[in-house]
């Protein structure tokens, strides 16, 4: 038997081939066009060869192995070791020739050839090649030339002043922003005075041309930290800062684009080398991050900026301050931050909209800034420095509070609602300071709307979130009763609903542990769902509705009614999709409750039972919490678009989309998915799309709960039209994720089905997972005792098999994952049998080396592939024919064990048999 090359070679014959054998036999299959084959025959044969010249004649054909495999730096350094042996070899050197020319190396390709052509004048081949080359290379040397010509002509169309065809100057700016995209482009830009230019471009004031000039710095900033620092030193901080406050939006954001993707490059920006402007090269560049943030926190107080500039700033810096993970160590920026611009930061989180000097803010500017200030807060490593961060917040509170009259009042009372929708510790720290709460109380009654709006608004978010001022719960309860009674506006009784439903939803989802008389949580439900669905009312008062029944829905009555309210959904996921975001946590929250996907442990009946005896507290389910109520509203909620407003809310950029957040909607998304029939409909609405982004960031749990949603999708659907084109790729790594030990069983075994329908797709995505490191984890789980995971990991590998990769783990040296298999394939459990056999059909078929050691790893496996054959079900009769005609013709020692079995009587037998074709 012949060995497959590059193979492990019978005992017996590894003595007898020689280097020269493995030569002849490696030109033989290059010639026959197997390249893969050839080119493992002549490594085998380098591996036996000492001889300089014959060393240099297998790197040579190696190199003509490699160009047909397209892998042209090893074609290029094999021609280059059969160079250095012999420097007038002229098929290495035109092999090495046809590489360089493929890495785009034009000018060491033509010395090469020129070699070629010196050592053999007449030889046409060479002589039409370097004329080709050269052809090729003024090609490219115009182009480059037309390219700066090209950039000089775009920058002199856009910064004409007499130019008045408009679409040939978009049509500039498009070219600008495209070629800066390319590396090459970027630095040709770069190189032509092009950041002077584009300064002169920013220096117009008119739209379009900004954007032109900021997109296109994007991509000469782009993972290019030497770069980025020069621009900065020429565009100054001050101009970027001053760009990001315009009142444009679109500019704005594109100004805020450039600056992150700034932060990005001075952060971990690739060090490439770049000339031209040395003296802006500092290796060191904190000092750049420092001044951009400075600027930014300027931008904040600065009352000529307008409210979409400030709402980028903060965005931007709740992206670029804080920790990414608490593995980093240095939180130095964030103690920086707070030290120079924490004032800074509660002047926009203070913000009484319509007061006199009041900074111009957006309907998120507020929740941005509470957003800021809660990651500033966690990213705090000790006491002393959360203390620094306390004093800080209550002189600046004390500030405002003492000598400034009603207005001041205001702006403290303002400042509390902000720490509390954020840093809550620190917001319950300034609710104790000498008057606050009092002031809030009076407030309340105030004649004035604007006042009345503030203090009750801090009184609600004071309300959960007080520890130890528990007389809210004692007076609020009546002051915002009497408020909801007898305010004639319902921007004010609105809010006073959300107070008593806060104060009134203590016991959660207990059934038992109602606080209010009967009936009337139904009544404030049905009194928000009225306000949800009344469009007259501005959409930021309709949110607090919203934040009611994120509260009333723990009562399962409450969720029953509004499911039946398709008006009422349809205005919630309206409001949604809006540009309000500061209503996304209330939205989810509401979701949550009426899908039940919040986390709920089945009382230990031993527990239950001590508990009535020591007469304690026992939570009651509500009966309209049963599952088959869940399945109900889950099936409304689909209905009435639920899908689409998730996706929405996923997309948002916004600081209000927090880590929380997201963990409330993956829970949805997974209780959405929980029945396979409705799976479908979530794919086609976008709901696949969303799950990616959720199950890659996030709380663990969040991310779990997304990647255990995917891996449903993934096993009852076609992967490859759930998630289309690339996405299918990205799917991978939260599947991967489900199989850490720390994931429940049911985790383990939807990522392990998950999965193996994916290793069933192509050989991309088999790579894929296992560049995932999945592989050991499958193996882990081929042990597990539980027989449906065993089982799954089974089948896993038994696609993952077609990977070579994964059939060499099958030869290891001292590895028992073959005997695992022959074995598995005589277990009693016959879709485990099915499952181990098919990968045995599948490993002998793709790498006959392993042939030859199934007979070595247990005494059984005769037996066991006559059980296979001798079995009832025609699919493990199938698979033990084909693992044995794959035996047979593999190794003729093998054969004549076969034969020498009872295997020819048994096949004898089933050949004969018509019904089994």
């Amino acid at each position: 038997a012949v060995p497959t090359p590059g193979g492990p070679v019978p005992a017996g014959v590894r003595r007898q081939v020689t280097a020269g054998q493995l030569r002849e036999r490696g030109n033989a299959l290059f010639q026959a066009g197997d390249h893969a084959a050839a080119l493992a025959a002549y490594t085998r044969a380098l591996s036996l060869c000492d001889a300089g010249p014959e060393r240099a004649v297998l790197h040579r054909n190696r190199a003509a192995c490699y160009l047909k495999l397209e892998d042209y730096a090893k074609a290029e350094a094999d021609a280059s070791k059969a160079i250095e042996a012999d420097g007038r070899d002229m098929k290495a050197l035109f092999r090495r020739s046809q590489a360089l020319q493929k890495l785009g190396r034009l000018d060491q390709a033509v010395s090469d050839l020129q070699r070629c052509v010196s050592l053999e004048p007449k030889n046409k081949a060479f002589q039409e090649a370097l004329r080709a080359l050269g052809s090729s290379m003024h090609e490219k040397m115009k182009t480059m030339s037309c390219t700066d010509s090209k950039v000089e002509q775009m920058f002199q169309i856009l910064l004409d002043p007499e130019e008045k065809d408009a679409d040939k100057k978009q049509k500039a700016a498009q070219n600008l922003i495209v070629l800066a995209r390319e590396e090459a482009g970027a630095e040709k830009i770069f190189q032509s005075d092009g950041v002077r230019l584009l300064t002169q471009l920013l220096d117009t004031a008119k739209a379009d041309l900004m954007l032109a000039a900021l997109r296109t710095l994007v991509g000469l900033c782009s993972g290019h930290r030497s770069r980025t620092m020069a621009i900065l030193a020429e565009l100054g901080a001050p101009r970027l800062s001053a760009v990001l406050g315009v009142e444009h939006e679109q500019v704005s954001l594109a100004a805020c684009n450039l600056l992150h993707v700034m932060f990005d490059s001075l952060k971990e920006g690739l060090q490439k080398d770049f000339r031209g402007k040395e003296d802006a090269v500092v290796l060191d560049s904190s000092k750049d991050l420092k001044l951009l943030i400075k600027h930014l926190l300027e931008l904040l107080a600065l009352e000529g900026a307008s409210a979409h500039g400030r709402d980028n700033a903060l965005n931007l810096l709740i992206k670029v301050v804080p920790r990414k993970s608490p593995k980093e160590t240095n939180n130095s920026m964030s103690l920086w931050v707070i030290d120079q611009g924490l004032k800074k930061i509660l002047e926009v989180g203070s913000t009484v909209c319509g007061t006199p000097g009041s900074l111009p803010v957006t309907e998120n500017s507020r929740m941005s800034a509470s957003v800021l200030l809660s990651k500033l807060y966690d990213d705090l490593k000790c006491d002393a420095e959360r203390e620094n961060f306390h004093h800080l917040c209550e002189d600046y509170v004390r500030s405002w509070f003492e000598g400034h009259e009603l207005a001041g009042k205001l702006r403290a009372i303002q400042t509390v609602s902000c720490l509390l929708q954020g840093p809550s510790d620190a917001g319950n720290r300034v609710l104790e300071l000498e008057g606050i709460m009092d002031s809030v109380l009076s407030l309340c009654a105030s004649v004035s709307e604007a006042h009345q709006l503030v203090a009750v608004e801090a009184l609600i978010h004071a309300a959960d979130k007080a520890k130890r001022a528990s007389f809210i719960t004692a007076n609020g309860v009546s002051l915002l009763k009497e408020i909801y009674k007898h305010s004639e506006r319902d921007s004010i009784r609105i809010r006073a609903l959300v107070g008593l439903c806060k104060l009134g939803s203590a016991g959660g989802t207990d059934f038992s542990m109602k606080q209010f008389a009967e009936g009337s949580t139904m009544k404030l439900a049905k009194q928000c769902r009225k306000w949800l669905c009344n469009e007259t009312i501005d959409a930021g008062t309709r949110r607090w509705a919203v934040e009611g029944l994120a509260y009333l829905t723990f009562d399962a009555d409450v969720k029953e009614e509004f499911v039946e309210d398709k008006a009422a959904m349809q205005a919630m996921f309206h409001l949604a999709k809006s540009e309000d975001r500061s209503v996304l946590y209330a939205v989810a929250s509401t979701l949550v409750n009426c899908t039940n996907s919040y986390d709920h442990e089945e009382p230990d009946p031993q527990m239950l039972e001590l508990a009535k005896y020591a007469k304690q507290h026992i939570p009651e389910q509500h009966p309209k919490d049963k599952p088959d109520f869940v399945k109900r509203r889950v099936r409304k909620l689909l209905a009435a678009g639920v899908v689409s407003a998730l996706a929405c809310m996923v997309k948002s950029e916004n600081p209000a989309l927090t880590n929380s957040c997201r963990e409330l909607i993956s829970r949805v998304f997974l209780a959405l998915v929980e029945e396979a029939e409705d799976r479908g409909g979530v794919v086609a609405q976008g709901g696949g799309k969303a799950l990616i982004p959720l199950s890659l960031e996030g709380t663990e749990v969040g991310q779990t709960k997304a990647a255990q949603a995917l891996a449903k999708i993934t096993i009852t659907s076609n992967p490859e039209m759930a998630f289309p084109g690339e996405r299918i790729y990205e799917v991978v790594r939260p599947l991967v994720s489900l199989l850490h030990l720390q994931r429940s069983g049911l985790e383990n075994f939807e990522g392990l089905m998950a999965l193996t329908n994916l290793a069933g797709i192509s050989e991309r995505l088999r790579q894929k997972i296992l560049k995932e490191k999945a592989v050991p984890m499958i193996e882990g789980y081929m042990f597990e005792e539980h027989e449906l995971i065993r089982l799954a990991a089974t089948e896993c590998m038994c696609n993952m098999a077609m990977s070579k990769e994964v059939q060499e783990l099958f030869l290891a040296e001292g590895s028992d994952r073959l005997k695992l298999m022959v074995l598995y394939s005589g277990e009693e459990d016959e879709k485990l049998r099915r499952a181990a056999s098919g990968t045995l059909a599948m490993l002998t078929a793709l790498h006959p080396p392993i042939c030859k050691r199934i007979p070595q790893v247990t005494m059984h496996w005769l037996e066991i592939l006559q059980a296979l054959l001798l079995s009832p079900s025609v699919e493990l009769q199938h698979r033990g024919a084909v693992v044995v005609m794959n035996m047979m013709a593999a190794e003729r020692e093998v054969a004549e064990q076969l034969m020498a079995s009872e295997m020819l009587e048994i096949l004898s037998v089933l050949a004969k048999d018509k019904d089994k074709p």
